[in-house]
């Protein structure tokens, strides 16, 4: 059986709470004492567990990170920028998904707690007042990434604006037919995203002085199914959008998708623009809004780090950068299309 700390204790002739001392360096020994239990430590091939060790020290070494909807393309990004930072430190994680409200609540009511994490990081979801109320009650260090709020530390997009320049390369191509497929504008999580992606949409079309026709605007849930669904819905009108903005690349490799099913070329036929810039957009050549979602994993655990660090430190708000990256998906629309619907389709 592996030796224990009591048996070092008891072969060194000390009490466990000095061969603690010892491990952990958290208070001085007596030179001589301390040779005894390194020696002891040797002699009985002790290794310290990891757990008991952290909780010595008042910490667990653990930070909770909370991440709605995992399986989608931009999150695993994130994901990937938070790992790259906790794989050089002394930090573990725990992930915790969240598909559906119930899930949302159960996390957020027992997550923050001292003892199981030293702090939080939460993707894409806006506390509650009473889940700020927890978190404040538990002392939790906790940071929001693609989320704000003026009592936490956050980094947070700026995603009208981003959606608004979207649109405006498509009307400074000649699109005056631009549809919009987005998730549902009232989101269960009480997020915004996909509200303030529609009001950038919205501004750049008045900008342009067009007119605002509700059926080029699609909502629906996240997926690739439901993407292909509201592309067809589109592309049946009688007088069908010449270009298509969407809410994630997600949903614009749906409408390319579709494009190829109907033969229709893009961007001769088509022009398409996606959100994100996921590394399948660069395979699509998709035009795209890209988000940093590696670095802002990068920095949303560094920020979080730092407040553990420093808990009095005022809450600092960080704007994530955003760029338009223009590929092969977008070019002006060509006389021949302007009033091509699938119905006029061979």
């Amino acid at each position: 059986m592996a030796a224990t700390i009591h048996d070092v204790a008891r072969k060194a002739g000390v009490g466990i709470g000095t061969v603690s001392s010892v491990l952990n360096n958290s208070r001085p020994v007596n030179e001589k004492t301390r040779q005894k239990v390194l020696t002891a430590v040797a002699e009985l091939d002790f290794v310290p567990n990891p757990s008991g060790r952290r909780l010595s020290l008042g910490k667990t070494h653990t930070i909770g990170v909370v991440i709605p909807y995992f399986t989608i393309a931009s999150q695993i990004e994130r994901l990937r920028g938070v790992m790259s930072v906790i794989a050089g430190s002394d930090y573990d994680i725990n992930l915790f998904t969240v598909e559906t409200i119930p899930q949302r609540n159960k996390i957020l009511q027992t997550v923050p707690r001292r003892g199981r994490i030293d702090g939080l990081l939460i993707f894409s979801l806006n506390p509650t007042e009473a889940d700020l109320r927890r978190i404040h009650r538990h002392n939790i260090p906790t940071v929001l990434v693609e989320a704000s709020h003026p009592d936490l530390p956050h980094l947070f997009l700026d995603d009208v604006a981003a959606a608004q320049t979207a649109v405006e390369h498509l009307i400074q191509l000649g699109h005056r037919k631009i549809g919009y497929i987005s998730d549902y504008l009232d989101d269960p999580f009480g997020s915004f995203f996909s509200r303030n992606r529609y009001q950038g949409y919205c501004q750049a079309l008045k900008a342009a002085d067009l007119p605002i026709q509700p059926e080029y605007h699609r909502q629906g849930c996240f997926g690739r199914e439901d993407g292909r669904e509201k592309t067809f819905e589109l592309l049946n009108l009688p007088n069908p959008p010449t270009a298509i903005f969407t809410y994630s690349d997600d949903i614009a490799l749906a409408v390319l998708e579709v494009a190829r099913d109907l033969n229709l070329n893009v961007p001769g036929d088509l022009s398409v623009v996606g959100y994100d810039d996921i590394e399948l957009a660069n395979f699509a050549q998709l035009t795209t809004v890209r988000q940093y979602l590696f670095e802002s994993g990068i920095q949303g655990v560094e920020l979080l780090l730092d407040t553990i660090e420093h808990p009095d430190a005022p809450p600092s708000h960080h704007q994530l950068p955003t760029e338009l990256i223009v590929r092969r998906t977008t070019a002006s629309p060509s006389q021949s299309n302007d009033a091509v619907s699938l119905k006029n389709r061979d």
